[in-house]
C-alpha cells in the first residue's frame, strides 16, 4: 500500500496559491469593478484559511514552520500580481486562523 507523501511548506503554498488564483484572480482584485461581493470574497479566504489549518494539524508545525508558511503564501500572492492591500488581509487571515487554531488544540 502506498500513501502519499505530505507536501512540504513550498509545495502546499504553491498549490493554496493556485487555488486562490482559480477562484479569485489577481485580475479581478486590480479592478474593483470586478471584485465579487465581499461575501463570497470571505467565504474564498476562509477555504484556504480552513486548509490552512488542516495542513498545519497534519504537519503539526511550530511557529517556525508557520511563518515559513505565511511567508511563502505571501510572496507567491505578490508574484501573482495581487494587490498589497490583498496580500497583506489574505495573509494576516492565514496567520490568525493558524495560531488561534494552534491554541485551541
Amino acid at each position: 500500500m502506498h500513501t502519499v507523501p505530505p507536501l512540504s511548506i513550498t509545495e502546499f503554498a504553491a498549490k493554496l496559491t493556485a487555488q486562490l488564483i482559480k477562484r479569485y484572480p489577481p485580475e479581478l482584485d486590480n479592478q474593483p469593478a470586478k471584485r465579487p461581493s465581499v461575501n463570497r470574497l470571505a467565504r474564498i479566504l476562509e477555504d484556504a484559511c480552513d486548509k490552512v489549518v488542516e495542513y498545519q494539524a497534519q504537519m503539526k508545525l511550530g511557529w517556525f514552520g508557520k511563518a515559513r508558511l505565511s511567508n511563502k503564501f505571501r510572496w507567491n500572492l505578490l508574484e501573482a500580481g495581487y494587490s498589497k492591500d490583498f496580500v497583506k488581509f489574505a495573509t494576516e487571515a492565514i496567520v490568525v486562523h493558524i495560531s488561534r487554531k494552534s491554541v485551541d488544540t
